[in-house]
């Protein structure tokens, strides 16, 4: 079994880029996509919409089994999500989506920008092409959310919380362009999407 990187070596804030970049290299997670158990059921498990995760009613409070439970999470073609091991995939209720993006790191301006983002798990994503940032199609209502595995469209996303949404909304204002975008590692993204 392939088993995830350990939580962050050193506070998120201390990280160079170069550092993320290595960290998200050597981090393995385990192939939820190629697996399918016939063995199914309910986890009567629930990520509720602040990202906090509950067996049974009660709070899990112990961030290494979030972890643990989050490596084997993965969104189905319905729109539901399970978690899944080679034995069994158990439906788990997620009221939003599973992940928050929590702190947030930048480096460069305009096209060469990267964007690097701690989840709620202490997990590590860069934006872009693969980890696609979107804003929804209302300005006024905005859903700024990351991808974070999976299919593009249908795969795990993470909720960007409002604090960097409004970093990154100063950010891509700075670079003074008519339609307001955020680079990060060579991919542009508007802040309404079309």
């Amino acid at each position: 079994m392939v088993t995830p990187a350990p939580s962050l070596p050193k506070e998120f804030s201390q990280l160079s880029l170069a550092e993320a970049a290595e960290l998200l290299a050597a981090r393995k997670l385990p192939p939820v996509e190629q697996w399918h158990p016939d063995r199914t059921g309910d986890s009567f498990m629930e990520i509720r919409a602040d990202g906090s995760w509950y067996h049974e009613g009660g709070r899990i409070n112990r961030p290494a089994m979030v972890r643990l439970f989050s490596t084997i999470l993965r969104r189905e073609a319905d729109g539901g999500h399970v978690l899944v091991t080679p034995a069994e995939k158990l439906s788990i209720l997620v009221e939003d989506t599973p992940f928050r993006a929590v702190e947030m790191k930048s480096e460069g301006e305009g096209a060469a920008r990267t964007l690097v983002f701690r989840l709620d798990t202490d997990d590590l994503v860069m934006a872009g092409a693969d980890h696609p940032l979107s804003f929804g199609s209302d300005a006024d209502n905005p859903d700024p959310r990351l991808h974070v595995r999976g299919p593009i469209g249908n795969g795990l996303e993470a909720r960007i919380d409002r604090a960097l949404y409004y970093e990154i909304v100063e950010m891509a204002l700075a670079e003074g362009a008519d339609h307001p975008a955020i680079w990060s590692n060579g991919s542009r993204f508007p802040l309404v999407d079309a």
